[in-house]
């Protein structure tokens, strides 16, 4: 493992990261005070004088910043004049509108950079062949930074880009990559499409997997159903990462599987209530970020959305920075349902488990007394009698309620989950009130 991509401040102890972190703040607040037309206005309007920021709780003095403000105000966020700006990328907009960011020269080095130490933390080295299966065009920043982190770490790439199974392993024989970069679901439809067309899987190059987008771990930090059924069926490493434009930044686990590591060299990372006071650890919060050496379009104490635990002891992988758990759920996505609170990934478990169900959606909505109902719409090739009641007992079994269910034809789930220019399945609808 290479010094250069395994940050000495990430063995470091809490004081001295803190410390670190503290500096860079500060300078990354005076870049804001000059440059930035949001925060600009915002520091006048609440009397913030920059220069008494000195500490990280220090920063509770400063408003949240939503994605509501980024929607209303996007090009005041820009910190930079047209002629620095190199890479436009525009967010999913999973819960809203799409927003644009911008990238400068210097961004787009730190986001190398950061893919790079994410990719030395999930045991990669510049001997590893990275097989890129997500999009990397269509001003999607995921795809850009896995290229540009390999690129910088020295290990081969190969830009497959999304589907196609054929293809996928086409090039897996061709050119024997030894790392996927994938959606977990995908891989598990590589080996059934391996499976079918007597390709010998087991005993390809691939030896492990880089995945973003759906959980491989539960709360309890034990294996998603998802990432055991792909275990059973291939027996890869798997390593999970969380990240999102907003951030430029990724949480990357490593070997332990004990959640994605923070790399305190590029953002401060916060965990808060819905009255916006910080959680310990052990309790879900929010995650509120303020990236550090951004240029283009830094954010200051920005809330994801994102419902996180966090853990801070060392880690065996020699790190001692902060790891997040997986995402339980999304602040705006928490359902309460017949007095149970439920995030939509607790739902997606319990539905990969259910090997009769081929594709799903999941649908909330209010009902006609003002509460909150769901509703799955489900694909099974095999629909036997009774499956609609295994189903729901199976919900009981673990949420101690169950939805409503409709069996529906596979191609309107498909239709549902990518509907207009989507580039990610969006499998939770909201139509509540």
């Amino acid at each position: 493992m290479s010094d250069t991509f395994f940050p000495d401040i990430e063995k470091r102890s809490k004081e001295e990261i803190k410390v670190f972190q503290q500096k860079l703040m500060r300078k990354q607040l005076q870049y804001l005070s000059v440059h930035s037309p949001f925060y600009g206005r915002m520091f006048k309007k609440e009397k913030i004088d920059t220069n008494k920021i000195k500490t990280i709780e220090d920063l509770n003095n400063i408003p949240l910043t939503s994605k509501d403000d980024l929607n209303a105000c996007n090009e005041d966020f820009i910190c930079v004049p047209k002629n620095q700006i190199i890479d436009y990328i525009t967010t999913s907009g999973t819960l809203g509108d799409p927003v644009t960011f911008v990238m400068t020269n210097s961004d787009l080095d730190r986001l190398a950079y950061n893919e790079a130490i994410s990719f030395v933390c999930s045991d990669c080295s510049g001997d590893d062949i990275f097989q890129i299966t997500t999009t990397i065009d269509k001003r999607f920043m995921a795809g850009l930074a896995y290229f540009m982190g390999a690129r910088k770490l020295g290990a081969g790439i190969i830009r497959v880009g999304a589907g196609i199974p054929e293809l996928q392993w086409d090039t897996i024989m061709r050119i024997q990559p030894t790392a996927l970069i994938a959606v977990p679901s995908f891989i598990l439809k590589l080996a059934d499409y391996a499976e079918k067309n007597g390709i010998d899987y087991q005993n390809s190059s691939i030896q492990k997997a880089i995945c973003i987008g759906e959980p491989l771990r539960k709360q309890d930090l034990g294996l998603s159903t998802l990432a055991e059924k792909i275990r059973e069926k291939w027996n890869l490493k798997l390593y999970s990462t969380y990240a999102s434009t907003e951030m430029s930044t990724a949480f990357a686990e490593c070997n332990a599987g004990l959640g994605g590591h923070h790399h305190p060299e590029l953002i401060i990372v916060e965990f808060i209530d819905e009255e916006g006071n910080p959680v310990r650890e052990g309790e879900a919060g929010e995650v509120v970020i303020t990236t550090l050496g951004v240029q283009g379009m830094p954010l200051l104490r920005f809330k994801t959305g994102d419902i996180c635990l966090h853990y801070t002891d060392p880690c065996s992988c020699g790190r001692t920075t902060i790891r997040l758990g997986p995402v339980l759920g999304r602040r705006k996505q928490m359902i309460k349902f017949k007095g149970t609170t439920v995030y939509p990934p607790a739902l997606y478990d319990i539905l990969d488990d259910i090997s009769e169900i081929d594709n799903y959606i999941v649908e909330a909505y209010t009902n006609d007394i003002g509460t909150d109902e769901i509703l799955i719409k489900a694909f099974c090739t095999n629909q036997t009698d009774g499956l609609e009641k295994r189903i729901k007992d199976h919900f009981r079994a673990k949420l101690r309620v169950s939805p409503s269910v409709e069996f529906c034809p596979n191609e309107e789930i498909e239709k549902l989950k990518f509907k207009g220019s989507s580039r990610k399945p969006v499998i939770f609808h909201d139509k509540r009130i």
